[in-house]
């Protein structure tokens, strides 16, 4: 029998710390779920701490997930971990995972701390951390350029107090691979107590290394790897869980362990988190991206016709690419819509939720004839969004745009249930609509991004279109979808102007890094 290597996602957490992709409640429990489907061992589901919103995200997760284990963050403060605990009380199986940084820069310049401070604080908190749960986590913050000796004293120290997983994260993405697995073979061999805990690695790529100083970590012991959907995360990101978990499996003969995740469900748990936080997924991606398994290549395709595996080292059927695909049309019924929407993941809690969903799916329908998976994924994100966001509805849009002409947009926007209409001239008409639009909402916000993707194939194929918006440092994507793009765009813009509405109502949430 092989090792267990235990996959620890964290994409509701440190993935939802890149810019733009802050997540609503309902959105990580729709992730989460996801994420429960593809049999992840733990799910980080955010750091209850930081705001009454991450509290009540984490929450809810427990709440709603029943297989995985949900895991949510606290600095090595008392409060944190209280935090942290409360939120957590309903989860089925649940941990905290305490950190505080080791590294002599951050120990000095960020704590402004000795390092025997920083061991009283850390056995604290693993201390305190067990009055709520068996399964306690503790992370040396940046142990990717802490001093070797001092990490084997303070992880001996934790393990005594109780901790029973230890992660070695690359806070800042300086690691090597070579260099990253000795130190993990090392603290294992140096720590006399190192078999009572797990050894964990968690891993940032701003040297484009997080997945490769992962798996050396694990060739050399580590037997838990924290990773996000899409490699999703804060810089350059994290290591990616589909890299990570197909990596083992293909490589089993140099992978003494392995992960025991539904990878079929990889695909859909990668569209959803592309779909749900803006951010696409480009298309020579490893494992999820567009041209993955394409072959354009003559020889290539040659060979492939005549045996797969000349050219391709996995199954695309494996990662969910040739799962059942069902196209929805004109005539297809109530029940064949909520069957294929609860095997993608989102059930319906009341009859209204199903009804305005169906509703949609109609609509759709009378201007795009067939509806692939894809369709259903952003109609469900659009039907989320207007539930969450009812302050701004999109009523009516006009756009005149003729060549030599200035083109022109008139809009009506519904604000808290008031109708206004407001006009404008722009470069384009996607320009003029998002101008018109501005001079309604008065957001005052800068766009930092706005691109567009085919959901799918055809000139009648849905656009997807995604807003950056920034304004006092706060960044927030929105979405929309639609056959015409204008009216995409527009929805997309109100989208985010909405989230930032929403962000300026609350305090900003102050993050983790591990």
């Amino acid at each position: 029998m092989k090792d267990k290597l235990i996959i620890f996602d964290t994409t509701l957490r440190d993935g939802e710390q890149s810019p733009g992709a802050s997540m609503t409640r309902e959105e990580k429990v729709r992730i989460a779920k996801a994420l429960e489907r593809l049999k992840v061992d733990v799910i980080e589901a955010g750091f209850p701490i930081a705001s009454v919103g991450d509290f009540e995200a984490v929450q809810a997760v427990a709440n709603a997930v029943k297989d995985s284990t949900v895991c949510g963050l606290a600095r090595a403060l008392d409060k944190d971990i209280d935090r942290a605990g409360e939120a957590l009380k309903g989860a089925n199986s649940c941990r905290i995972h305490t950190f505080i940084a080791t590294s002599p820069i951050h120990m000095k310049m960020k704590l402004n701390m000795e390092p025997e401070q920083v061991i009283e604080y850390a056995v604290r908190a693993v201390k305190r951390g067990r009055q709520f749960t068996d399964n306690v986590e503790f992370s040396a913050e940046d142990a990717g350029r802490s001093e070797e000796d001092f990490l084997c004293r303070i992880l001996e120290a934790v393990i005594n107090a109780g901790a029973t997983t230890l992660n070695i994260p690359d806070t800042v993405g300086y690691s090597v691979p070579q260099q990253f697995g000795a130190t993990i073979a090392n603290l294992m061999q140096r720590i006399p107590n190192s078999d009572k805990a797990i050894f964990s690695v968690h891993c940032h790529n701003d040297l484009g290394l997080a997945v490769a100083n992962s798996l050396a970590a694990v060739i050399n012991g580590a037997r838990q790897v924290e990773c996000t959907i899409n490699g999703l995360g804060e810089r350059a990101g994290n290591a990616s869980l589909e890299e990570i978990v197909m990596a083992v499996r293909t490589r089993h003969d140099v992978f003494d362990c392995e992960a025991g995740l539904n990878t079929g469900e990889i695909l859909a748990c990668s569209k959803l988190v592309s779909s749900i936080t803006g951010f696409p997924v480009q298309p020579n991606k490893a494992i999820v991206g567009a041209n993955a398994f394409a072959h354009e290549a003559g020889i290539h395709q040659d060979g492939v016709l005549k045996n797969p595996e000349t050219y391709e080292i996995m199954k695309a059927e494996d990662v969910g690419w040739s799962a059942n695909r069902i196209v929805l049309g004109k005539h297809s019924g109530r029940n064949a819509f909520k069957s294929r929407m609860t095997e993608l993941g989102h059930g319906f809690n009341t009859e209204q939720e199903l009804n305005d969903a169906f509703f949609r799916f109609k609509q759709l329908v009378d201007k795009k004839h067939e509806i692939v998976d894809e369709d259903l994924q952003a109609l469900i994100s659009e039907v989320n969004s207007d539930a969450e966001e009812e302050r701004i509805k999109l009523i009516a849009l006009k756009v005149c745009s003729e060549t030599g002409e200035m083109p022109n947009s008139t809009v009506t926007l519904c604000i808290d249930n008031e109708e206004v209409t407001g006009s404008s001239i722009g470069s384009g008409a996607v320009d003029a609509s998002l101008k018109a639009i501005e001079s309604l909402v008065k957001s005052e916000a800068t766009l930092e991004l706005y691109s567009v993707n085919s959901i799918s194939s055809g000139t009648d194929a849905q656009g997807e279109v995604t807003v950056r918006l920034e304004k006092t440092r706060r960044i927030v994507n929105g979405q929309g979808a639609d056959t015409d793009i204008v009216i995409a765009s527009a929805k997309a813009y109100i989208n985010a102007v909405s989230k930032l509405q929403a962000l300026e109502l609350k305090k900003h949430p102050q993050k983790g890094n591990v």
